[in-house]
């Protein structure tokens, strides 16, 4: 049973991360007021394809909650209805959650397609709980945390439309990031937890507080990243995409702590495979670390040296979740393999 239950827990693990990728993507492509509303998309369960759908037209029936474009403004059906040969202001409300009235397909199916992984992550979250009750007996704390995996999926979606509903706030879109790699350590947590003790490696050498000095900096890159992120952001509503050369020209603050913490970043792993590898203590994650590190490096240097190549911001925001999660996992291995050594 315990088997059966991990193997869920990777699979919602990896449906976590494909929300992650999706997140990056609609960042990369300025996708996130694609759906104005949430947890629908202009009103529908399936989104628009063209303008025409949002747009008023005569002997045409609308259902309640169906959102239109009107002079600019969204209106929202306020009950179901079939127009006349005029427009019926009574027979609809402005949305008043923010004013953004705008129509890009490509940009509303991308955003569709993440809320699409999240309700799929949710599900398999869910999926995980409830196979947790059968370990309530003999591992009460898998099944609480379990469950809290789920609440903290709910908590997700909630982030994820006052996002919506605040246009993108930078500080909101921060604390969304942040909680998803909470959930990605929970589920970590979960995973290791239920892997049999004969698995686990021993150790006679304590890296655990390098481990954490490693994992806190990861997470501060992270915070800072989302906002280095924004303020690029910022540049390319002001500049426009054919400016690439200038989108870092005159960067705030962040952007140099952030690149200044990379090389602090990269000289501590490094000295923490040195004493991995030194002290053979088998934590063989040590090599996934370096190798999404380098290329969470080279992915940095192509933004800022090659003005933003196609897709760079992307795999730069994924390999730094996947770089937490690795650390993480390897920071649990360890604690794991202290507490046996010293019990042996």
């Amino acid at each position: 049973m315990q088997k059966k239950f991990r193997q869920v827990a990777k699979v919602a693990l990896v449906l976590v991360y494909f929300v992650i990728i999706a997140g990056a993507v609609v960042r990369m492509t300025g996708s996130g007021m694609g759906c104005p509303d949430w947890p629908k998309c202009f009103g529908h369960y399936i989104p628009p394809t063209e303008i025409s759908e949002l747009q008023w037209q005569p002997d045409t029936p609308f259902k309640k909650g169906q959102i239109i474009i009107v002079d600019q403004t969204l209106q929202v059906a306020v009950e179901d209805f079939n127009t006349g040969s005029s427009f019926d202001r009574s027979k609809w409300k402005t949305y008043t959650k923010h004013d953004y009235a705008e129509f890009n397909a490509a940009h509303t199916w991308i955003e569709y397609i993440n809320r699409l992984f999240g309700a799929l992550a949710g599900l398999a979250t869910l999926a995980l709980a409830i196979f947790s009750l059968k370990l309530l007996k003999t591992n009460k704390k898998i099944t609480f945390l379990s469950w809290l995996v789920v609440f903290g999926m709910g908590f997700q979606a909630w982030l994820g439309a006052t996002v919506v509903y605040s246009l993108l706030e930078p500080v909101k879109i921060t604390v969304h990031m942040v909680m998803a790699l909470v959930i990605v350590a929970f589920i970590l947590y979960i995973i290791h937890e239920t892997k049999p003790l004969a698995e686990r490696p021993k150790t006679h050498k304590n890296i655990v507080p390098l481990l954490w000095l490693v994992l806190a900096l990861t997470i501060i890159q992270v915070v800072l990243g989302t906002q280095v992120r924004q303020f690029v952001d910022d540049r390319i509503d002001l500049l426009g995409e054919a400016a690439k050369d200038q989108w870092l020209t005159n960067a705030n603050w962040q952007f140099y702590v952030h690149r200044t913490f990379s090389i602090i970043v990269v000289l501590l792993n490094l000295l923490l495979a040195q004493r991995i590898y030194k002290y053979k203590l088998h934590f063989l994650k040590i090599n996934w670390v370096l190798a999404f590190l380098s290329i969470e490096v080279i992915s940095g240097i192509a933004m800022y040296y090659f003005d933003f190549p196609f897709g760079s911001q992307t795999v730069h925001l994924v390999l730094a979740s996947l770089l937490f999660g690795v650390q993480f996992y390897l920071l649990l291995e360890a604690l794991s393999a202290k507490r046996s050594y010293k019990s042996s």
